[in-house]
């Protein structure tokens, strides 16, 4: 897209070679800053997200923030009231939405192809140790709290695109842990329950969604049941199918597998337009400080046995 482009690193500690594709490497954010980047891609792992995001915003470079925002809420709502007095774009890599498959599934279900969402059903699994075959799943940032691992923040893209499709989650119930004996220190397991936001009438949409690093099965799935029938994406297959009342069987009503870096090309094509003012972010600041926000509502109703709140977003985090 940039065959121009003066591309930098800035890594955590020294080392002896530059990266494919790069034009140099930076050890300390400060000289990173001196180049004046007009984009910086924040790819570190969660916990450090925000301090070397607030940086680099300070200094005008507009962001493209890897999924999760960050590992908690503190410091999010600085960040995003920076982002909004320097002006910057900031866009959060929920890249799943820019999926052609999962943008059919939410235009049939918003055309209410099967009538009225009554019921939602979501699964998100894939055994962790066959995530990155040539690496010990063991230090990788998935399997260590210190770098925000644990299946809540590494699988978010669900909460992402459910919010996305069926609107605010409101409340949780959840039952979040270590069920297998993988050599990790955070959870491999969260079942959730949510509670959307009530609809006009007061009926509430509720939905389940679990996640695990334990499935040897790969699976990505999300089921709408609904008046007429039910719809399915299938993230694997790219394929939406759809259960009509007084059928037998699924029907495929679409199909695009397409690459595994289309979603980030596309991604990435926003991000610009973005830039360009040529369109709004997709996932917003806010969109990212609200996973955070449900992720730690899971934790509470975890721990506490009970239902939690998902804390709404003050006046200044409702910006961006």
């Amino acid at each position: 897209m940039f065959p121009e482009a003066d591309i930098r690193v800035l890594r955590h500690q020294d080392c002896d070679h530059i990266p494919d594709l790069a034009d140099g490497c930076f050890f300390d954010i400060g000289r990173a800053v001196e180049c004046a980047p007009q984009i910086a891609v924040i790819a570190n792992p969660a916990p450090f997200h925000v301090a070397t995001a607030l940086t680099l915003a300070n200094s005008g470079a507009d962001l493209l923030i890897e999924k999760p925002i960050a590992a908690n809420v503190d410091g999010v709502a600085e960040l995003l009231a920076t982002v909004r007095r320097k002006n910057v774009t900031l866009l959060i890599g929920y890249n799943l939405r820019f999926m052609p498959s999962l943008r059919k599934f939410r235009d049939l279900l918003n055309a209410q192809e099967v009538g009225r969402v009554l019921s939602v059903r979501c699964e998100i699994g894939q055994y962790l140790p066959s995530w990155r075959q040539d690496r010990d799943y063991r230090q990788g940032v998935s399997a260590r709290q210190r770098l925000g691992g644990g299946a809540l923040l590494e699988l978010s893209h669900e909460i992402d695109y459910l919010r996305w499709i069926f609107g605010e989650i409101e409340q949780v119930q959840a039952v979040v842990g270590r069920q297998s004996s993988l050599e990790i220190d955070v959870e491999d397991t969260a079942h959730l329950i949510l509670g959307f936001t009530p609809e006009a009438d007061g009926r509430q949409l509720v939905g389940t969604l679990n996640m695990d690093f334990v499935r040897h099965d790969t699976t990505r799935l999300c089921t709408a049941i609904c008046e007429n029938g039910s719809l399915r994406w299938n993230g694997l297959t790219g394929a939406v199918e759809k259960f009509a009342s007084g059928e037998k069987e699924w029907r495929e009503l679409f199909r695009h597998q397409g690459q595994r870096d289309d979603s980030y090309l596309e991604e990435w094509r926003h991000f610009v337009d973005c830039i360009e003012g040529e369109a709004e972010p997709l996932i917003t600041g806010k969109d990212g400080l609200r996973v955070l926000k449900v992720i730690d509502a899971a934790r509470r109703a975890s721990e506490t046995g009970s239902r939690a709140m998902v804390a709404a977003c003050a006046d200044g985090e409702a910006m961006r």
